[in-house]
């Protein structure tokens, strides 16, 4: 998990992690997880910064006076811009995506000037830079001119040197902090000066000649006003990062904080983990053992879901014992630590390998007894190293205690390993510690007939191939199949008939009854699955008339708005049509002259003539009209029927107004009621 970390000081965090106790603080814990890595799942940009390990230099930051080295500054120069960072990524996630669990870690990162003055004075590679300070710079520039000097006069005096006075590949170099040119040990007396050193052989020397020594000290007082203006950066850099000492140090477990935090949740979505409830009974769905999903992504890929066979475990409010028996490899250790490794990591905060619906009570003490602890240095043989750490677990176990037995009574004679076995199994049953035992011992079998509080267990064996299935089947115990298995092996049908011989009566009546639960299991597994796939074949169906009647819904409701739709349209052409109309009967009522009513009955004809086809079969008017017969417009005026034209429209007198209108837009009148009086034309 801590290979989820950014950086290592997360991944130390990841790995230190201890289980907690109180239930308010695991169901936190767990919370935060699950809202992080719910939105790693949308937004996998979501990344924490690996920060350096400052520890050392916030402990010198409380020594008034001291002064931090280069090298640390650059460290706090990394972990400023990583605080910088995970502020501001946490401000972020809580504004976009409102995740509060996430955002309770941020605290505010010290000042960005801190960062920008540490930059401007020191290199990543832990170095004062010139930009310092001007005096630094000008310190250094003095320091280069005073070595450059030193260099140049040292090479014209090599240089004017015989070849026998030089030694070989002669060239400046430095001795003791000055610097100096090798000759021959014949030369010194001739070249003169300070020797500071000289070679294995006593053959070459290597001098400062005397015109070089005031350079060099020059040069070495050059360096020392440098060092002194070093050390007065470091001090006042120190100096500005020592008030904000506090904040830095809250920064800083932000940062690695939000580093373990984020493993968690990566570590959650990668095994597909959901947060159990916290203080219920024992319920684990869909469980995994965490180590063997790490074997399975290293060997196939990430997780995969089909290397490992999930386990259901349920544990009624009665119930405290699990005693798990059956065959050899059929995974029964595996089963029982895995029990024990999902409770610890989810008391621990971290979102277990286990599926939604689970429940996880939460444990005062986890005790285990699994594999051999025998020791020739302690005089222990393996039945008294089990029965040694049975002593200590009866010690201390007790309600709220989780205990974990392998091969429980084992080591010994099987009749007295059984009986201690089981009085270890009821002692802890009354004290209503939470157990989960495996067994060969056939005698413990009928101990859940006998005890309340303690059921058997079994994991799911193929009697066929006699290969494990790795499925737990609780109120069921295993058998060994340890004869089928010998067979299947080879070993002679003599030996096996007289084996089988041995067998007691009740152990064989008790196999059969146990073989044959198996079938009648398998049966009713098979029988389960069929309904299963039945039931899921009836859901498809079932939506799929769903999503037809929807569909139909959605057709009839769509035909009724096209018609809506329609019918608003053809009431707003009419109205739009007795609006033109009106208009120029009014004109040709106004007209005073026969020209002006001529005009004002070719406006009428063309209004009815232009919004008449867009309203035709809206109407719903009569068709099988006659001469003379009285009829009312779609404008509400009565005329009568003058003449019908060949094109299938018809001539209406309305007034001194003859339209010529399509008879669909016509209603027939009463013939018998009164005509209206002809207007007289003005």
């Amino acid at each position: 998990m801590a290979e989820h970390a950014a950086g290592p000081l997360g991944a130390a965090r990841v790995a230190a992690r201890r289980p907690e106790h109180d239930p308010a603080s695991i169901r936190a814990a767990l919370a935060q997880v699950a809202e992080l890595a719910a939105l790693l799942i949308t937004d996998d940009s979501i990344r924490a910064e690996p920060v350096p390990d400052i520890a050392a230099s916030l402990e010198l930051l409380d020594v008034p006076g001291s002064a931090l080295e280069a090298p640390a500054l650059a460290e706090l120069t990394v972990a400023l811009a990583a605080m910088r960072v995970t502020a501001s990524d946490l401000k972020r996630i809580d504004t976009t995506h409102h995740a509060p669990r996430t955002a309770s870690i941020r605290v505010d990162p010290p000042p960005r000037e801190l960062e920008t003055k540490l930059v401007q004075s020191i290199a990543p590679d832990g170095s004062v830079l010139d930009s310092a300070s001007k005096d630094l710079a000008r310190a250094r520039q003095q320091v280069r001119e005073a070595r450059k000097r030193v260099m140049d006069r040292l090479g014209a005096i090599l240089g004017g040197l015989d070849a026998t006075e030089r030694a070989p590949d002669a060239a400046v170099t430095v001795r003791g902090g000055r610097y100096v040119i090798p000759i021959r040990s014949t030369a010194r007396a001739r070249v003169g000066g300070i020797v500071h050193d000289e070679s294995a052989t006593r053959s070459t020397v290597f001098v400062e000649p005397p015109e070089i020594i005031e350079l060099g000290n020059e040069l070495r007082a050059a360096e020392s006003a440098e060092l002194r203006e070093v050390l007065r950066v470091l001090r006042e850099l120190t100096d500005l990062l020592r008030p904000q000492r506090a904040t830095i140090a809250a920064a800083w477990e932000m940062c690695i904080a939000f580093d373990d935090l984020c493993a968690r949740a990566r570590y959650a979505v990668e095994v597909n983990g959901f947060v159990p409830e916290i203080g219920g009974h024992l319920t684990i769905r869909g469980g995994r053992h965490p180590l063997l999903l790490g074997e399975g992504r290293s060997m196939l890929r990430p997780y995969s879901s089909d290397l490992v066979i999930p386990f259901d475990l349920d544990l009624h409010p009665d119930e405290f014992t699990i005693l798990v028996s059956g065959p050899n490899t059929g995974g029964k250790t595996v089963l029982i630590k895995a029990v024990g490794l999902l409770a610890l990591l989810a008391q621990s905060g971290i979102v277990p390998p286990i599926g939604p619906h689970s429940s996880l009570p939460v444990f005062t003490a986890v005790f285990a007894d699994i594999g051999d602890r025998q020791s020739i240095a302690a005089s222990l043989s393996t039945f008294s190293a089990h029965v040694a750490v049975l002593r200590s677990i009866l010690d201390g176990a007790g309600p709220g205690s989780l205990v974990l037995l392998d091969e429980i009574g084992s080591g010994t004679d099987p009749a007295e390993g059984g009986a201690l076995a089981a009085a270890t199994l009821k002692t802890l049953t009354r004290r209503r510690a939470i157990t989960l035992a495996t067994t060969h011992l056939g005698a413990l079998k009928q101990l859940a007939a006998e005890t309340v509080g303690i059921v058997n267990a079994s994991l799911q064996f193929d009697a066929e191939t006699l290969t494990p299935t790795y499925r737990l089947l609780k109120g069921v115990p295993g058998r060994s199949y340890g004869l089928a298995i010998a067979r299947r092996l080879g070993i002679s049908s003599d030996v096996l008939a007289e084996a089988e011989r041995a067998v007691p009566d009740a152990e064989r009546t008790l196999d059969r009854l146990l073989a044959s639960v198996e079938t009648r299991g398998r049966e009713v597994d098979a029988r389960a699955a069929e309904l299963d796939t039945r039931a899921a074949q009836l859901e498809a169906e079932r939506q799929n008339l769903a999503n037809l009647a929807a569909l139909e819904a959605e057709l009839r409701a769509r035909e009724k708005a096209l018609d809506k739709d329609a019918r608003d349209r053809a009431r707003a052409y009419l109205l739009e049509a007795r609006k033109t109309v009106e208009a120029a009967l009014a004109q040709a009522r106004a007209a005073v002259d026969e020209a002006t009513a001529k005009e004002a009955r070719r406006m009428v004809e063309e209004a009815i003539e232009k919004t008449g086809g867009e309203a035709v079969g809206r109407f719903g008017g009569s068709t099988d009209l006659n001469v003379g017969d009285r009829v009312k417009t779609g404008q509400g005026k009565v005329g009568v029927v003058r003449e019908l034209r060949s094109d299938g429209r018809v001539v209406v007198e309305v007034g001194a107004i003859r339209l010529v209108i399509a008879p669909e837009l016509l209603e027939r009148v009463d013939q018998t009621a009164k005509p209206p009086n002809r207007p007289t034309a003005q």
